[in-house]
């Protein structure tokens, strides 16, 4: 089994020796580069093609969203996760729109990081830090234009149990979860989400966090 392989992009040198120092010392976790702001971060992903990219919000130069945007767009296959310091920041909210897979407070444990590191390599079906980004996303998306037409449209060829399914995804449950809650197997539940997924044309389960709330199918945790 190969290592996960870690790109860490963050412009204080504290921040970015802290999380080498956290992540070198677990065996199946190797950092292969570090840059100190989004450009630097863009090319180091085309050039390394790691498997999560730890990418700071706020950085001089090219900030971290644009930095998401542009490597989301180009079809990277990197997991991209945010750092920020709040865990109530608007513009964690636009990189989550812009195509992150979620967040990581920097104050968060050692063991923390590493297990969401671990987390997203496997591209488990839980959100990472899941409470958060609830909180955050319910206190932006009201704000945020509403659905377009053919939003509007997907959604009313949602059958009742895929709303469901939508409505608990958006709380952050994972499959198991689901299946429990909604007493079916965890694979009808696989094939649920694979539909809503497909018939919204939302990309991972954060993406389903933004549309549950921005369309009024979840209005709380």
């Amino acid at each position: 089994m190969t290592n996960t392989r870690v790109v860490i992009v963050d412009d204080q040198d504290l921040v970015r020796n802290g999380l080498r120092l956290i992540l070198a010392a677990e065996p199946d976790l190797d950092v292969v580069g570090e840059a100190s702001d989004g450009q630097s971060g863009r090319k180091l992903v085309g050039m390394l093609d790691p498997d999560v990219v730890l990418m700071d919000v706020r950085m001089p130069g090219e900030d971290g969203i644009t930095a998401i945007r542009q490597l989301a767009a180009s079809g990277c296959r990197a997991q991209l996760l945010m750092l920020t310091t709040f865990d109530l920041d608007e513009y964690v909210y636009d990189a989550l729109t812009a195509g992150a897979a979620g967040f990581l407070l920097k104050d968060m444990s050692a063991t923390e990081i590493v297990d969401a590191v671990r987390q997203a390599a496997r591209g488990s079906d839980a959100l990472l830090a899941p409470a958060l980004t609830r909180r955050l996303v319910e206190r932006f998306a009201r704000n945020r234009p509403r659905l377009a037409t053919s939003e509007i449209r997907a959604l009313a060829s949602l059958t009742g149990r895929e709303l469901d399914v939508l409505r608990l995804v958006a709380r952050g449950l994972a499959n198991h979860e689901i299946a429990a809650e909604l007493y079916i197997g965890e694979t009808t539940v696989k094939t649920h989400v694979s539909r809503v997924f497909a018939k919204l044309g939302l990309r991972d389960r954060v993406q389903a966090v933004i549309f549950a709330y921005e369309s009024g199918v979840l209005t709380s945790p």
